[in-house]
């Protein structure tokens, strides 16, 4: 793993959140996406090197509306930037890790990604990332 690539927010109303987020941050988001594979649209703030993607539900069966409907707003996930996300994904499960997807598939932000199931890594859920090039 590389670096932080960034961490995950879950929220009710991007519009909203995209707002208070500038605030905070002192900087609009730099760009919006939805992933309809997720049922997801997400939003980008840059902080520094750092990046913060909220993420809000499209429909009532996504991942992030039942993250919300369990444990409210809030942190949902870290993801890690990495070179060879097949080699990383092959490496994790072999250390013992539960891999969500073994296949990775396309993400926001032009990124191959695949996660890791929480209950393998203390209660976080991990987001593997890999810039697609071309």
């Amino acid at each position: 793993m590389n670096k932080i690539e960034h961490i995950g927010i879950a929220v009710k109303n991007l519009e909203n959140s995209n707002e208070l987020f500038s605030k905070l941050f002192g900087e609009p988001h730099y760009k919006i996406e939805e992933v309809k594979s997720e049922g997801v649209n997400t939003s980008f703030f840059k902080v520094g090197d750092n990046k913060i993607e909220l993420l809000e539900a499209t429909n009532e069966d996504s991942p992030i509306a039942k993250f919300i409907n369990k444990k409210g707003e809030g942190i949902h996930h870290i993801a890690f930037d990495v070179t060879d996300i097949e080699a990383e994904i092959k490496r994790l499960k072999n250390e013992g890790f539960k891999v969500l997807n073994e296949t990775p598939k396309k993400g926001a932000d032009n990124k191959l990604v695949a996660f890791l199931h929480p209950k393998s890594s203390n209660g976080v859920l991990i987001e593997l990332c890999q810039e697609i090039k071309g």
